[in-house]
């Protein structure tokens, strides 16, 4: 097996909505767009995003009506201040403010109009983590 991308699929109920913020805040662009029905995808390591209306019978039927729950999409990057400056500036609400774990972790997150929680995560080395003093 050879994989040639990497998608998720999230049920939702206001695809529009999801479309919107992936495409105007996280620059994802419109692979293909149908009624309920939303493909998205950047040009970098980022994973595709598929977003499908909650109820669309494409789905069977007891996937259906299941809203997507319990679920962190998490985005590795670097720049993470600058890119938390640059979201708070464009007028997204940062639903978990920047902080810095012991184990070298950096991370804030977004929640889009559906409730789908995006995490912005940067590694550093737990010495090198800003604040830590030896």
């Amino acid at each position: 097996m050879q994989i040639t991308t990497s998608t998720v699929s999230l049920t939702v109920d206001d695809v529009a909505a999801s479309q919107a913020f992936f495409t105007g805040h996280l620059g994802y662009q419109e692979q293909a767009v149908a009624e309920g029905f939303a493909a998205l995808t950047r040009p970098d390591a980022a994973v595709d995003i598929v977003l499908l209306r909650r109820g669309i019978e494409v789905l069977p039927e007891d996937q259906r009506d299941r809203h997507a729950g319990g679920l962190i999409l998490a985005f590795t990057l670097t720049g993470l201040e600058a890119e938390e400056k640059r979201l708070r500036d464009e007028g997204v609400e940062i639903t978990m403010p920047l902080r810095e774990e012991p184990w070298g972790e950096r991370l804030f997150q977004i929640t889009d109009p559906n409730g789908l929680i995006v995490q912005f995560v940067e590694w550093v080395s737990p010495a090198d983590a800003p604040g830590e003093s030896m």
